[in-house]
């Protein structure tokens, strides 16, 4: 079974911001987005950091990939993007929290999945393709981390084909945290007419069901009150 860990290294520039509070808001304006650097043992330090420049490194990063954040030219910290206000109506930037991680202590995060290729058995078979995860958490030094892993759905070849946790081919540096017994994504048969015309059947009794208590409730009177 080929499955592919895909690592990618990521830089973002940043400046030092004195100015906090609603002052900010036309700043915004001018594409800086307020921002703040933070982590174990260490001093919370406000930043600016371009607005295209974020969303360019955003949809790279997301939020399980290290980023070398450069902090006015000079000197680079290891972060990983913790948390993010946006406009409800834009969807703009408006906050960023960057997390300081040590590379020498191990971290958390969830690790999304890419699903790439087709299943036989979905295309030669007639399947449905039945995916029960999107990410898996796993622990390991920052250094280790991977952006994704890569699945292939050519592997699901028949009806009995399946790819579980345990399955995952990543390497030893990192540690699945979920059930390595789950399964990530199978295919299963397509319902036969009979499965199909039994279902239509419920549907019907239940809908003529819901039609005859409808037609049967009482209605209650109303009572003038003094």
């Amino acid at each position: 079974m080929r499955l592919s860990v895909i690592m990618t290294e990521i830089n973002l520039k940043s400046k030092t911001r004195e100015i906090i509070g609603r002052k900010v808001k036309k700043y915004r304006k001018k594409g800086l987005i307020p921002a703040v650097v933070y982590g174990h043992k260490i001093t919370p330090q406000n930043i600016w950091v371009n607005d295209l420049d974020l969303k360019k490194t955003f949809s790279r990063s997301g939020e399980n990939t290290i980023i070398r954040l450069e902090i006015d030219d000079k000197n680079a910290v290891d972060v990983l993007i913790h948390n993010t206000q946006t406009d409800p109506m834009t969807g703009d930037f408006c906050h960023v929290d960057f997390f300081q991680v040590r590379m020498d202590e191990k971290i958390e995060a969830d690790i999304p999945f890419e699903f790439i290729g087709e299943s036989p058995a979905v295309k030669e078979l007639g399947g449905v393709l039945v995916k029960n995860f999107s990410e898996i958490k796993v622990s390991c030094l920052p250094a280790d981390l991977p952006h994704a892993i890569e699945i292939n759905f050519k592997e699901l070849k028949t009806f009995d084909d399946h790819i579980k946790i345990k399955d995952l081919k990543i390497s030893d540096k990192v540690k699945i945290l979920d059930d390595g017994e789950a399964i990530i994504v199978s295919v299963i048969p397509p319902r036969t007419e009979e499965e199909l015309s039994k279902l239509n059947e419920k549907v019907e009794a239940d809908v003529t069901k819901v039609e005859e208590i409808v037609k049967g409730t009482p209605v209650e009177e109303k009572t003038e009150q003094s």
